[in-house]
């Protein structure tokens, strides 16, 4: 990456805090480019999808069931961008900029520590991971071999986590989605050019997604790097910084680790329900997924900007950001909920031809769209306590909560009538129950002051 670019980039973070702008600036400066790093994550499963579907349907098959594990072993680890962005911002909202790069560089270490574990566990164990899924001999071949090609991406997957949560924390979301958008385009070249043009089938295309993932760990690691030897904050890694982004990440991961539980019951319910079901929960569970990442891009400019503020000691503004991205997050979500709901006739059809599976999807998506608007309200507030370093409270928050969503996702696989009905009920209780048992343990708890630790 060039030099020139990069500082550009660490002076533009630097400037942040002499003449804040407003509020509302602040949120879209941080959110915009925050949606469009988290957009262009997906977009690697698509081209793999695009150019490994023209091999066959085993192959297909095989990266569907690869992609999951692989994406849960990613989604697990989301910890080490969210810990170290509230870390990093509070620091940097108390002056220091020093502190602030050292957390960022000790998560890295994290991140790269514990990449090398988990690479060497799936690459050892993608036999059996793909065998309790059951799949059958050709699509297990498949998928074990994408599987074992995409391993060492793992390293690069979770550098590139944490180093976007150092540069959040940084007030800096433009550099990881400049990162994100060439590794997109570079993720679908090789993938063409090694799967068709080397001849290596899906193999390529597990390789190409490594290399990318690792490309794109160098750029973000060289931009972070570059800022903390500015700053004078030690490179080499320190068991002591290392062990605290472990202590802090630990809560979010269980926090993270309900809200999966949560997904997985949800499809093992609509699995009960039936073939049509099944289909059209996952044309809800992808609509929906979407859009949560419009809302969780206002989750990631709260945890930000209420990080440095808790960490500039200053609560009243804390108290005026709580309350303008909750508005936002409110504002988003009714948006969204109208073209979701509205519209889910237009769009469902791109889907599926069968029009059981039309029907449940609209019904079941009408249903999630009028809870868009307490959806903007969840993501914000998990946002702003992230931000403040509430971890402890998230993870027991979260385990709560499932524990309240498991009574009525087993009622609705016991009793649920068939169909539409059927769907429309279970999204009821994930959209509805589920989501406003987290609005309620949230919402309470911004309305205390004991998540307003402030200082660094």
């Amino acid at each position: 990456m060039h030099v020139l670019w990069i500082r550009e980039r660490l002076a533009a973070i630097s400037s942040v805090g002499h003449r804040p702008p407003g509020i509302d600036r602040q949120i879209l400066a941080l959110a915009v480019p925050a949606l469009g790093a988290l957009v262009a994550e997906p977009l690697f499963v698509l081209v793999d999808s695009a150019v490994v579907g023209h091999l066959g349907t085993a192959p297909l098959a095989g990266l569907a069931l690869a992609s999951t594990i692989l994406m849960t072993v990613i989604g697990l680890c989301v910890f080490l961008a969210y810990a170290t962005t509230a870390a990093v911002a509070r620091r940097l909202g108390a002056g220091d900029r020093t502190g602030a790069l050292q957390v960022g560089v000790d998560g890295m270490w994290l991140a790269l520590g514990l990449g090398l574990v988990l690479a060497a566990a799936t690459w050892l164990s993608a036999p059996w991971l793909i065998g309790a899924l059951g799949a059958s001999d050709e699509v297990a071949q498949q998928a074990v071999t994408y599987l074992r090609w995409s391993a060492p991406g793992l390293p690069g997957m979770l550098l590139v986590l944490a180093s976007t949560g150092a540069l959040r924390g940084l007030l800096d979301t433009r550099t990881p989605l400049v990162v994100a958008a060439t590794g997109a385009v570079v993720n679908a070249v090789l993938n063409v050019v090694l799967v068709y043009g080397a001849g290596m089938g899906i193999a390529g295309s597990g390789l190409g997604t490594a290399l990318t993932q690792l490309g794109m760990a160098v750029a973000l690691t060289v931009v972070v790097v570059h800022g903390a030897r500015g700053s004078g904050a030690q490179l080499r890694p320190a068991a002591g910084g290392i062990w605290a982004n472990a202590r802090a990440g630990t809560p979010l991961f269980v926090r993270t680790l309900s809200l999966r539980l949560a997904i997985l019951l949800t499809v093992w319910v609509a699995t009960g329900l039936g073939a049509v079901e099944l289909a059209g929960h996952q044309v809800v569970a992808a609509v929906w997924g979407l859009a949560a990442f419009a809302l969780d891009a206002l989750a990631i400019a709260a945890q930000a900007l209420v990080g440095h503020a808790l960490g500039a000691a200053d609560v009243p503004r804390v108290r005026a950001l709580l309350r303008r991205t909750l508005q936002w997050g409110v504002g988003a979500g009714a948006a969204l909920g109208l073209l979701v709901g509205g519209l889910s006739w237009v769009y469902v059809p791109l889907f599926t031809t069968a029009d059981d599976v039309r029907a449940a999807a609209v019904a079941a998506l009408v249903v999630a769209a009028v809870t868009m608007p307490m959806a903007g309200w969840v993501f914000v507030l998990d946002g702003v306590l992230i931000g403040a370093g509430d971890g402890r409270f998230l993870a027991w928050a979260g385990m709560a909560t499932l524990v309240v969503y498991v009574p009525f996702a087993l009622a609705v696989r016991e009793a649920a009538p068939p169909g539409a009905a059927g769907l429309a009920w279970l999204w009821a209780a994930f959209a509805g129950v589920f989501m406003l048992a987290r609005a309620v343990t949230t919402g309470w708890r911004a309305r205390g002051t004991a998540w307003m630790v402030t200082g660094a």
